[in-house]
């Protein structure tokens, strides 16, 4: 199915909002009402949209499955891989994270975790002076998600690996080596928002 420029910026308008009126859409497009009827005709029969009478547009929960990570991911919060493991504890309570992202000119490398931090902080070595990098667990033992995949596979990730945060990465090859580059991270929280915005369509959808 063929989508114009304009429904997909009516589409992205209408997912970022649980429900938005056709008024608000057209302001957003400068565009009048009825240039858009057609779109919001068409998108409400192919099922991408919900239309609900005297509320306005919703985005269809069975289109949401088909949602791709890179929709939801949040920014990777990451650090370099040369950076001390005491530089790296700093820059974890400084982001309130529970697990950073180890990057070597942008190419994910590792992941270190505060379970990480705290086993080699309780070997009363120099923290100062040990680099991230001989801590971290690295390729190929981690576990990623590129940002086309979809939600529901990033989830079964998180939850069959008992892991809060997963790296999304853009995969490329360079000199006949895969590269990793970090685009994102997919967490907990993601989940929670992405479940949370579709029981809110639902309900909007079911209720009278």
């Amino acid at each position: 199915m063929e989508l114009t420029e304009r429904q997909q910026k009516i589409i992205e308008i209408v997912k970022k909002n649980v429900i938005i009126s056709g008024e608000k859409i057209s302001v957003e497009l400068s565009l009048t009402r009825s240039a858009l009827r057609t779109d919001f005709s068409f998108l409400v029969k192919s099922k991408i949209l919900i239309s609900k009478p005297k509320m306005g547009y919703s985005y269809n929960p069975q289109e949401k499955s088909k949602t791709k990570i890179k929709e939801l991911m949040s920014p990777p919060i990451s650090v370099d891989y040369e950076k001390t493991v005491y530089e790296t504890i700093l820059y974890m309570f400084k982001k309130d994270v529970g697990t950073l992202f180890v990057v070597k000119k942008d190419s994910l490398v590792g992941i270190v975790s505060r379970k990480d931090l705290l086993k080699i902080a309780m070997t009363g070595k120099e923290l100062n002076k040990i680099p991230i990098n001989i801590i971290m667990t690295r390729m190929p033992n981690l576990i990623f998600s590129e940002e086309d995949d979809l939600i529901i596979e990033g989830v079964k990730k998180l939850i069959n690996h008992e892991i809060d945060s997963l790296p999304i990465v853009k995969v490329e090859k360079e000199n006949n080596k895969i590269k990793y580059l970090i685009v994102g991270r997919f967490t907990k929280t993601n989940i929670t928002k992405y479940f949370f915005e579709i029981n809110k369509i639902n309900t909007l959808k079911y209720s009278e």
